[in-house]
């Protein structure tokens, strides 16, 4: 397969779905998305939404990541460590390269490792302030 640039919703999505299949066969990351996740096909059109407005900003997604993120971490017992967001981080590299090349392929490393990095800050974050309300 020669690789191209991701150009349009069909390449997010195949984006999406190949990476989620890697996800749910990861011993690590695995158990936190299959136990949670109750229908993956909704999912994974919810997820190619939110990634088709990060890098065409012509849609628009309605959803709180950062809440559901934070819900998972509570529902784990606070377990999702920085180990977690690396592994995310590198099969969703490794996806992109086995797929696509290109401005916007480099694009969604970019904007990957930007939200991994908020997303991990955040949880901790959420952890401090429900440790103070206790």
């Amino acid at each position: 397969m020669e690789k191209k640039d991701i150009k349009n919703r069909a390449d997010i999505f195949l984006l999406v779905s190949t990476f989620y299949e890697k996800v749910r066969k990861d011993a690590l990351l695995g158990p936190f998305f299959n136990e949670t996740i109750e229908d993956w096909e909704e999912h994974l059109e919810r997820l190619t939404t939110f990634w088709e407005s990060n890098l065409f900003l012509k849609t628009k997604y309605l959803g709180n990541p950062l809440k559901a993120h934070v819900e998972v971490d509570e529902k784990f017992n606070h377990t999702i460590s920085q180990l977690h967001f690396g592994t995310w981080l590198n099969l969703w590299f490794q996806t992109i390269d086995d797929l696509f090349i290109g401005d916007y392929a480099e694009n969604a490393k970019s904007r990957a490792r930007k939200m991994s990095t908020f997303f991990f800050l955040k949880i901790f974050e959420s952890r401090t302030s429900s440790n103070n309300k206790s």
